[in-house]
Order: C-alpha cells, then sequence, then structure tokens
C-alpha cells in the first residue's frame, strides 16, 4: 500500500536529516482535509525538540527528501507543521487499469489464516426472534463474513436453548390452555404459536400472584408459590428425569419452534455451520465439573453444590453445579465450548452475546483456564448493546416484543410503497418486484442496525429505521443501481487508455483513493470486529461517487480515454460497493 511506503520513507527521512531512529510503522499519517491539495498528511509536531527547526522548516526538509526517494510522490505543500503529499497522477491510473476488474479486490487469501468459530444467535425455544435476537444474528454473520474476507477460515454455530423453566412456562400454559391446536390447525407459525402460550403464561402467573397476595401472602412467598411456578418446575423435574409424557411434548414443541426459526433465519440471510443444544451440551458439563473437582479447580459446599472460586480474579464465588445435580448456565457453557473444541479445532472462538452477560463470559474464561483447555485464552465475547424501543426495554413475556417476521414485512411493505411512489419501476414483473422489496427492506434494516458500533447500545425508532434518505441502506443501494444503469448502457468498458491524454480532477482523485483504502477498511473492521467500520466506509464512497457523478459527464464525455477512465471508476466503485454490502450480509439491486 502506497500509505506503508510514505510512512517508511519518512521515517528514513528523520533518520538521515535529524538521526531519529522510528519506523515506518509508528509513524503516523493522515488523510489530506478537503480544503487542501495532495492525498495524504505528515504532522511534523511531535519530532519539533529533535528536528530543533521550525514547524515549516521541518516540514520542508521531509517534503524535499520524499521528493528525491519516493518516485510516486508528485509535490508537496507545506501548512504550518503540515506536510501535504499529492501522489503522481500515473499512480491513480495504474490503480484503476489494475484492478478495475480484478475479482474480490480487497479480499486476503482465503483460509490463509488461523480458523475462527463464531457462535451467535442462541434463541430460547419458547418465543420466537425479536428485534434483539436481529442484531444479534445480523452481527454475527456480518463479522463471520468480515473475518472470512481477511483470510480467516470460519465456522459458525447456534447454540439454542432448548432447555430449562422457561421453556417449561410455555409447554404448561400449552397443556392447560392449548386445546391440542397446532401450527397446521390454526395456521400459525410454529415459534409464533409458542410464544403464545409464554405470553398466557405470564398472564395467568401474574394473576394469581395478586389473589395469593390479596389473600395476605408477601409478593416474594406468592411468587414461589404460585400455583402455575409450582407446576412449571414440577414439569422441569420430570423433564431432567426423562419423563415421556413431558418429552414428548417438548420434542413436538421444538419441532414447531425449529420450523419457524428456519423460515425467519432464510429471510435474514443467515446461515450456521453447526447447531448445538443445551439439552445435550449440559450433560458434558457435567463431566468436566468432575474433572474440576478432580483437579481441585472446583470446591463442594456442605448442601452439595459445587462452586469455583474466583475472588483472586475479582470476579467473586461461582456456581457451576447446583447441589441437587441439575446445571447452571456455565455447566452447559462448559460442555458446550468442550463440544465446539473437538468438532472444529479452533483456538479462538467469538461469542456474539449482549453485553449483559459480559461476568458470565469472564467466568467461562478463567474457568477454562484454570481447567488448562487449550482454547482457553481465545475465548472472546463480542459484547454488544442492547436494543431498545422508545418506550422502555422489550419484554418477551409481556409481549412487549418487535417481532422479527412482523418488522421484516413492515420494511419490505415499506419499500413496496416508495418504489411505488417513484414510478421507475413500471413495467417489471410480480415477481421481480417482490424480490426488490425484500432487497430494498432488508437493506435498509440491516444497515441501520450495524452502522451503530456494537458497544453501544441502540434506540430502535421504526420510523427512523424506514428512512430513505441520508446515511442508509436504500441510498447507498440507489448509488449502486444508478451505476449499473450507466454501464448497461455503456455496453463494454475497455480498461486500457492513454495515461497521457487523461487529466485527473480532485473530485476524482479522492474518489480513487477511496477505492484504493478498501483492502486497509477489510482490515480494520477485522480488527475491531465492527461491521460499522464497513458502513461508514461505504457510505462515504457512495457520497463521494455522487460528488463525482454531479460533477463530471461520463458517457457524454468526448474525450475517449477520459470516457473509459470514468466508466473504470464507475464499475469499480459498484464492484465494492457490492463487495462490502456482502459482507453486511446486504444484497443491491441492479434496478431500483
Amino acid at each position: 500500500m502506497i500509505q506503508d511506503l510514505i510512512k517508511a520513507k519518512i521515517a528514513s527521512a528523520l533518520h538521515a536529516l535529524y538521526q531519529i531512529e522510528t519506523s515506518g510503522e509508528k509513524v503516523v499519517i493522515e488523510a489530506t482535509t478537503a480544503d487542501f491539495e495532495g492525498e495524504f498528511t505528515f504532522v511534523t509536531f511531535p519530532y519539533l525538540k529533535l528536528s530543533r527547526k521550525s514547524p515549516e522548516q521541518t516540514a520542508n526538509d521531509i517534503g524535499n527528501y520524499l521528493l528525491t526517494n519516493l518516485p510516486e510522490l508528485e509535490n508537496f505543500e507545506v501548512v504550518k507543521g503540515f506536510l501535504n503529499l499529492s501522489i503522481k497522477q500515473s499512480f491513480w491510473l495504474n490503480f484503476i487499469q489494475e484492478h478495475a476488474n480484478t475479482p474480490n479486490f480487497g479480499f486476503a487469501t482465503p483460509n490463509s489464516k488461523e480458523p475462527i468459530l463464531v457462535e451467535y444467535s442462541s434463541p430460547n425455544t419458547n418465543k420466537p426472534l425479536h428485534l434483539g435476537h436481529v442484531r444479534n444474528n445480523l452481527l454475527g454473520f456480518s463479522v463471520s463474513e468480515i473475518l472470512k474476507a481477511n483470510g480467516h477460515l470460519v465456522y459458525t454455530c447456534n447454540l439454542v436453548n432448548d432447555r430449562g423453566i422457561h421453556i417449561c412456562k410455555s409447554m404448561y400454559a400449552w397443556m392447560k390452555f392449548g386445546n391440542g391446536e397446532t401450527p397446521e390447525s390454526t395456521k400459525i407459525k410454529g415459534d409464533h404459536l409458542v410464544g403464545k402460550y409464554y405470553v398466557i403464561f405470564d398472564q395467568v402467573y401474574k394473576k394469581e400472584i395478586e389473589e395469593l397476595r390479596s389473600n395476605g401472602m408477601s409478593e416474594e412467598d406468592a411468587a414461589k408459590k404460585a400455583p402455575s411456578i409450582v407446576a412449571a418446575q414440577e414439569m422441569l423435574v420430570k423433564w431432567e428425569a426423562n419423563d415421556e409424557e413431558v418429552v414428548g411434548i417438548w420434542k413436538m414443541m421444538n419441532v414447531w419452534v425449529y420450523a419457524g426459526f428456519e423460515i425467519t433465519y432464510q429471510k435474514m440471510g443467515v446461515n450456521f455451520n453447526q447447531f448445538y443444544y443445551e439439552s445435550n451440551t449440559y450433560l458434558l458439563g457435567k463431566e468436566i465439573v468432575k474433572e474440576g473437582l478432580d483437579k481441585k479447580v472446583f470446591f463442594t459446599k456442605d448442601n452439595g453444590s459445587v462452586w469455583i472460586d474466583l475472588t483472586e480474579e475479582g470476579l467473586d464465588q461461582k456456581l457451576v453445579l447446583r447441589g441437587d445435580g441439575t446445571s447452571v448456565y456455565i455447566t452447559q457453557d462448559l460442555g458446550t465450548a468442550e463440544m465446539k473444541y473437538e468438532q472444529f479445532h479452533c483456538n479462538r472462538s467469538i461469542y456474539v452475546v449482549g453485553n449483559e452477560q459480559e461476568y458470565h463470559f469472564k467466568v467461562l474464561q478463567q474457568i477454562a483456564l484454570k481447567l488448562d483447555k487449550p482454547y482457553a485464552a481465545g475465548i472472546y465475547h463480542l459484547s454488544y448493546g442492547m436494543v431498545e424501543l422508545p418506550h422502555g426495554k422489550m419484554k418477551s413475556r409481556e409481549g412487549t416484543v418487535v417481532d422479527a417476521d412482523e418488522l421484516i414485512a413492515e420494511m419490505e411493505n415499506t419499500a413496496e410503497e416508495t418504489t411505488k411512489a417513484l414510478g421507475k419501476m413500471e413495467g417489471e414483473s410480480e415477481e421481480n418486484l417482490k424480490t426488490l422489496y425484500h432487497t430494498i427492506g432488508m437493506g435498509a434494516l440491516k444497515y441501520f442496525l450495524l452502522k451503530v458500533d456494537p458497544k453501544k447500545k441502540m434506540m430502535f425508532n421504526p420510523e427512523d429505521s424506514i428512512d430513505f434518505q441520508g446515511n442508509t441502506g436504500p441510498f447507498i443501494q440507489y448509488t449502486y443501481a444508478r451505476i449499473r444503469s450507466i454501464l448497461r448502457n455503456a455496453g463494454e468498458v475497455p480498461n486500457i487508455f492513454n495515461l497521457e491524454a487523461i487529466s485527473l480532477s480532485k473530485v476524482e482523485k479522492e474518489l480513487l483513493l477511496k477505492l484504493y483504502q478498501y483492502p486497509l477498511i477489510i482490515q480494520e473492521a477485522s480488527r475491531d470486529l465492527s461491521p460499522g467500520v464497513i458502513c461508514n466506509y461505504v457510505y462515504e464512497l457512495a457520497k463521494n461517487y455522487s460528488l463525482f457523478y454531479h460533477d463530471h459527464t461520463i458517457l457524454k464525455e468526448q474525450n475517449l480515454d477520459q470516457k473509459n477512465l470514468r466508466l473504470n471508476i464507475c464499475k469499480m466503485t459498484a464492484g465494492i460497493i457490492k463487495s462490502a454490502f456482502s459482507l453486511l450480509g446486504i444484497h443491491v439491486p441492479e434496478k431500483m
């Protein structure tokens, strides 16, 4: 990359001129601001004590050194202590000639780096996927694609929470109030039907608590002794004991849920190499607890419960197995971690889970380290902020969630309304239009959720999410479609042109520089595990292109070499928009 070359030459200049020992990796250069000439800027102020010269003189000294020793440099400009560097036009023209048709430009060699396992989604089988799950799934999928683009072999897995008291709540409510209804008999999607009974359970449970309280019982006792929660807990004990009737209902309702999940996953465009189920992994977790007891990593309390003392690590004591022998979340996560390593042998494992579980994953890693697990050091919690609504947090048991399926349908409907209002797709077949509405709607939704830094919690306002102006997915999709229209009208685009017959404008140089930066953006997004880096880049690229499109003729340009150059710029811009959006899981339409 030209940036690395510039930094290395600046390091050489500092040594030759002022005997300053540094390396190119430590030299910092920035993009030149729009008000000045040049593409890159070096700030001299940190080196003035050693140069013993004024900022202007130091910048001039280094600039003159670079003119002699950096063939790619056209000229330089000094503004106080800022050294602005202009790269030769021939460099940018050679770049576009070489890479306008390069497939997967910016991608590292596939599978050239360490394998990484990414675990995401992790749904519960007592309710359908909602907006919070959507952010999780889109983040997990995008991070996986970004890591692949950076050369990693990536495996994806989904740990399904299919056991526990919350599952039994839905089961109990269905058995008591369901009258045998099924997805087929009700025409209700399986996960929605099960979720319906999770809400019903909560409604009944609250009424029971209120009735017990009105009879003089404390709220705490009422919450423990309400008939429905007692029944659900009894059902959990029967499930643990492998009761035939309870397990049969559990399996039946899970089948309904999995069928519903699969439809939603297809709509979102996410997939997995492997599914794990907590109903299986908790058993292996129990074996690991026994292993830890044998190694004196864990200890047993008087009631038979098993614990680990992590007070020296600042994490307090942590329960790993209840006194009655039943598992807790950490038990099954230990089992899952072991199972994943046995199958994929990844030393690095990324868990895409909300930030309320940060303590949990610190504990998981510390336990794995004390057990000398080979994957322990590579456990990484990709913590992301929760999605909130304008009226507060979402609560599945109260039914105050933004359902994933309904959200997707709403986005598609809005895309349809907007497209019809523009009137640009008349004459297209219904099938093509349906695909287009889904592409635009999902593009809007995915971009809205992914452009925010994962670590930040976000407010989801449906009205903002379907705004088709500004920093949105549809704006960038429209930029792509407009370029594709130009290229269709142009026909075949040769990427051979006479460099001497071309003059690059500042706007063209800025766009070429933005295209040139794409490999670095992929590396940054991979390092930070942040799709937002890609979002910010591709939005800036679309804005740069819009300025280029506004300021320059393309198809009507009389200078054939200039025309071919601009068409190649169009082609590469479209290619990178499509590539960058693929890393976000977003499709781009050829027409819009």
